[in-house]
């Protein structure tokens, strides 16, 4: 998935921003989950949602979580479960965020089958490619952040890992039907399709930033995943 609007600098620009913004959110507390995943799905809108863009992305958003419960698992007991509690939000906001992406590019092929249209051979199929490493991206940034921790943030964070291995992601879960779908969509259409005037990247980008503004109450059936 391609969206080449921005420079490399204005993106690092953005995810030194959105590593600050997660750490405020730990910092403040109250719906971490929310915010987290949200401020995830705006800076995809904002970066691009190709492989490399995201890898920047959920390294930026395990940065402001370590970085905002650091302070916390160094004082009290009870600030410490508390960053516990927080980091397990955060991480599973960065889940919801990946599982919306992927939502989004099957709603997005699904709105313009109905209407008629169809993306270009090569677009469905790069896309397809970036969402098939999709859960390695969240898994493999999650363990990265686990082993560049030290103490409880290590633990905790490995802990999650672990569970997330054997438990499945959210991304993971919604992963399975939105693949079907690109799957049926490449096999069905034929060598004279056209490209429709919106990009199936942009329409999924502006999708995401509709949910995380509001506009949208969600898409995924995978939001409600219970026992992360």
């Amino acid at each position: 998935m391609q969206n080449d609007n921005h420079g490399a600098a204005h993106v690092e620009k953005d995810v030194t921003q959105l590593a600050t913004e997660v750490k405020e959110a730990i910092t403040h507390g109250g719906d971490i989950e929310t915010a987290v995943r949200n401020l995830t799905l705006k800076a995809m809108h904002s970066n691009g949602l190709d492989t490399e863009s995201l890898k920047q992305i959920a390294m930026a958003v395990m940065k402001g979580v370590q970085e905002g419960a650091q302070q916390k698992v160094t004082h009290a007991a009870e600030q410490s479960q508390a960053a516990q509690s927080q980091i397990t939000q955060a991480v599973s906001g960065l889940d919801a965020a990946f599982a919306q992406l992927a939502g989004a590019s099957k709603l997005a092929l699904e709105e313009a089958a109905g209407k008629a249209k169809q993306f270009s051979d090569n677009e469905l199929t790069k896309t397809q490619a970036d969402l098939k490493d999709l859960e390695n991206v969240f898994l493999d940034t999650l363990k990265h952040a686990a082993t560049a921790a030290q103490g409880l943030l290590a633990e905790t964070l490995k802990d999650l890992l672990a569970h997330a291995q054997h438990n499945g992601t959210a991304v993971g879960a919604q992963l399975k039907d939105t693949l079907a779908v690109f799957a049926h969509q490449i096999a069905s259409t034929g060598r004279a399709q056209f490209e429709a005037g919106v990009k199936l990247t942009q329409t999924t980008a502006d999708l995401l930033y509709k949910i995380s503004t509001g506009v949208l109450s969600g898409i995924t059936n995978q939001d409600d995943r219970k026992n992360k």
